[in-house]
């Protein structure tokens, strides 16, 4: 069974796509957009299991969810692992596949052309923390959203179109040691007023690149 390193697996996620989604992290990134969300999960080589081991997880909480939204990391570091897990997930439910990597959606021709059908839609380019922010499901406006499948059409076509604030929302996870980590496009400046107000608060808000991983 195929090796993949996996940051963590958290449901639902509510931010990432439509409906109440189990999404999975990738651990490891060659991209390393400066700015990013999680630079917790750039450092490769930690977190490894197997993708019947990722599977199984996924295959309790498929029932429940209304999609898999994969992201990291870079899911394209990895892209054996990547495609056994998409297989495994057409084979387990109907639901739709989110996909977001770093890479330019060219780069990705021979993957895709490999295995047809596994992703509904994917949203690629490298994050750019100077360039604008107006698009939905993107964190910068050169990112591309590409709809792969009739499914991706039907699911994620209202995606074509400006961010909303609602679309700027965060989902916010507690790890059992009390750390907390955040699940979605946050706005320009979002954690900056966030430390400001927990330190108007009396807290500290400390930023890491580790994490407990679920």
């Amino acid at each position: 069974m195929t090796a993949v390193a996996v940051s963590r697996v958290h449901h639902p996620v509510t931010t990432l796509g439509p409906g109440r989604r189990v999404g999975v992290w990738f651990q490891g990134c060659s991209v390393r957009c400066p700015g990013c969300i999680s630079p917790d999960t750039w450092e490769p080589g930690r977190s490894l299991t197997s993708v019947g081991e990722l599977v199984d997880a996924l295959s309790c909480l498929s029932p429940i969810s209304d999609g898999l939204t994969v992201s990291g990391g870079e899911p394209f570091d990895q892209p054996e692992a990547l495609a056994e897990l998409l297989t495994a997930w057409r084979a387990i439910t109907s639901a739709d596949v989110l996909v977001f990597t770093g890479h330019p959606f060219a780069r990705l021709a021979d993957w895709l052309t490999l295995h047809p059908g596994l992703i509904d839609a994917l949203v690629a380019g490298p994050f750019l923390k100077d360039a604008s922010q107006s698009l939905a499901l993107r964190g910068s406006d050169n990112q591309t959203l590409h709809l792969l499948t009739s499914l991706g059409r039907r699911n994620f076509a209202s995606y074509e179109r400006r961010a909303t604030r609602a679309d700027l929302r965060l989902d916010a996870m507690f790890d059992a040691d009390g750390g907390v980590w955040f699940a979605g496009i946050p706005a320009r400046g979002d954690f900056d007023r966030l430390r400001q107000r927990l330190r108007a608060s009396g807290h500290q808000l400390i930023l890491t690149e580790r994490t407990t991983r679920l």
